[in-house]
């Protein structure tokens, strides 16, 4: 019997020695884990990261429509999914995300596609300086598009904004960075881009988009990026002040509003023009912007159907918006804006004046965060007859 159990012992030794030799080598082949902005994800040798991050918005929203029966809406407005990382060198960045709200995607129908991919650029960063894309992402437009929606103060962005931002686009971008803390600092942000939007397939492209952004800093950089997001929650100890102007001209557009919008039934020369403004100091954050849009003959009308037409909205809007966080992360919140369209459509959209007062519970930064917000929209027609309408939301923000 002891030769028995010394050959069994002898066996079951050898299997776990093998087993930990096995062990061994998948140890050694084990990513790297880190936590900070999402999930990173390293490869054993460092040629490859993977950071992984997700953004949600739920909202509830009750309407108030002058005219209309009043009513709710529940909703996924966000849902993100995001990657990002490099491959082989750390200089060369890749950034994919991607949608699947229906708010989103938007409707689908037939001959479009469907608008999942909101993101796909590679960045080469050779220095510190310099900073190359190639793919679809944002253009360098207003400050507001530029940031993230889960960067807003409010539950949603202004309605300039929607009318007048310029949107993702693919095509190169070229950025030139210099921001320092403490001196007068500047960015110089351009892009040559198809001119047609994002996941845009329908047919060849027959002109470009350009667009050059300047950022000034006379007193320094923000802490921590803070033009990035809205509000003063890291507290700026002192003073900080961007000033930035854009101009962006969209040749043959073959949308109402250029990058984004119905199609037009001819193509239109498009120009914008964006000023904006952010202080922030000690809590209170300030932000101003001016948006334009021109285009020569911007009414388009089908040449089936001569009551059937589609315009390029061109006028131009004013936002401005102040806010205070208090030191147990509450924020109060208050917006104005002002939209005016040009004479040429005058007849067809009416002017719109909107105010916004909001309060935020900010949890963890923006990353989660309870939003309550009180909205009143003024439109005025050019009959002199105005309407009034009002809505209550509750949003809840979450990511990583």
């Amino acid at each position: 019997m002891n030769k028995y159990i010394v050959g069994i012992l002898f066996l079951v030794l050898s299997q776990v020695t093998i087993a930990q030799d096995d062990n061994d080598i998948k140890l050694s082949a084990l990513p790297y884990y880190s936590y900070g902005k999402g999930l990173g994800i390293t490869s054993p040798d460092s040629i490859f990261k993977l950071n992984i991050r997700f953004r949600m918005q739920n909202r509830f929203t009750s309407l108030y429509n002058e005219d209309e029966e009043d009513g709710y809406e529940a909703m996924i407005r966000r849902l993100r999914l995001r990657f990002d990382g490099y491959v082989g060198d750390p200089s060369i960045i890749y950034v994919i995300q991607l949608s699947f709200s229906p708010n989103d995607v938007g409707a689908i129908e037939d001959g479009d596609n469907l608008n999942i991919i909101r993101d796909a650029i590679v960045f080469y960063r050779p220095d510190e300086h310099w900073n190359i894309g190639f793919g679809q992402t944002k253009l360098p437009g207003n400050r507001q598009r530029i940031n993230s929606s889960g960067a807003l103060q409010l539950t949603d962005r202004s309605i300039n904004n929607a009318r007048f931002n310029i949107d993702r686009d693919f095509g190169l971008q070229v950025y030139y960075l210099n921001e320092l803390q403490d001196k007068f600092s500047y960015n110089v942000k351009t892009a040559i881009s198809t001119g047609e939007g994002r996941n845009w397939t329908k047919e060849p492209d027959n002109g470009l988009a350009f667009t050059g952004r300047l950022e000034l800093f006379p007193f320094g950089a923000f802490k921590s990026n803070g033009t990035l997001f809205e509000g003063d929650i890291k507290r700026e100890e002192s003073p900080k002040l961007m000033l930035s102007g854009v101009y962006h001209y969209n040749n043959n557009a073959r949308r109402t509003r250029g990058t984004i919008g119905d199609e037009l039934f001819a193509q239109r020369d498009i120009q914008s023009l964006f000023l904006d403004a952010i202080v922030k100091y000690n809590g209170w954050a300030f932000q101003t912007a001016y948006m334009q849009r021109t285009a020569d003959d911007p009414i388009t009308f089908n040449p089936d159907d001569a009551l059937d037409s589609q315009y390029v909205f061109t006028g131009n809007g004013f936002d401005t918006q102040l806010s205070y966080i208090f030191k147990n992360n509450y924020e109060v919140i208050g917006r104005y804006s002002y939209q005016e369209p040009h004479k040429d459509i005058e007849v067809l959209t009416p002017q719109t004046n909107q105010y916004s007062l909001g309060v935020t519970k900010y949890i963890w930064e923006h990353a989660l965060k309870l939003q309550a917000e009180v909205t009143n929209t003024e439109l005025n027609y050019l009959d002199s007859s105005s309407t009034s309408n009002w809505y209550l939301r509750f949003q809840v923000e979450i990511g990583i």
